[in-house]
C-alpha cells in the first residue's frame, strides 16, 4: 500500500510539473527560442515518466522521476539568479510557486519510493512481477 501511494504521489508531482508548464507555454513560454521548446519536453517528459512511474514497477522510473525534479529545480533556480537563456524569473507567480512544489514532490516522494522498493527487494519481498 505505501509502495501504491509513493507512486501515486510521485506521478501526480509529475502531472503537476507538466501542467504548470504547459499553462506557462501557452501564457509566453511559446516565443522563447530555446526556453519554449524545453517547456514542451518537460511537458512530454512529465507526462511520460507518470504513465511509466504507474505502469512499470521497477526503480528506473522513480529515479527518472528525481531526475526530472532536480532538472527542472535547477533551471528555475538558474532563471532566478544568473537567467536561463536569456529568462529571468522573480519568483512571484502562482505557476512559479505551483511549479516548485510539484518538481520538489517529483525528487521527495521519488527518494522515498526507490527507498521503499530497495527495502523490498533487500528483506526478499519483491520477486519478478510483484507490486512494489
Amino acid at each position: 500500500m505505501v509502495g501504491w501511494t509513493l507512486r501515486l504521489l510521485v506521478a501526480l508531482g509529475l502531472l503537476g510539473s507538466a501542467w504548470v508548464h504547459l499553462v506557462v507555454w501557452l501564457d509566453w513560454a511559446r516565443y522563447t527560442d530555446v526556453v519554449g521548446p524545453l517547456f514542451l519536453v518537460n511537458v512530454g517528459a512529465g507526462v511520460v515518466l507518470a504513465v511509466a512511474v504507474l505502469a512499470w514497477h521497477h526503480w528506473l522510473p522513480a529515479l527518472g522521476a528525481i531526475g526530472f525534479g532536480v532538472a527542472t529545480l535547477a533551471a528555475y533556480v538558474l532563471s532566478l539568479t544568473v537567467g536561463f537563456f536569456g529568462v529571468q524569473e522573480q519568483f512571484r507567480t502562482q505557476a512559479e510557486l505551483w511549479g516548485v512544489i510539484t518538481e520538489g514532490a517529483c525528487v521527495v516522494f521519488g527518494i522515498a519510493l526507490l527507498a521503499v522498493q530497495r527495502g523490498r527487494v533487500r528483506d526478499g519481498v519483491a520477486r519478478e512481477g510483484s507490486r512494489a
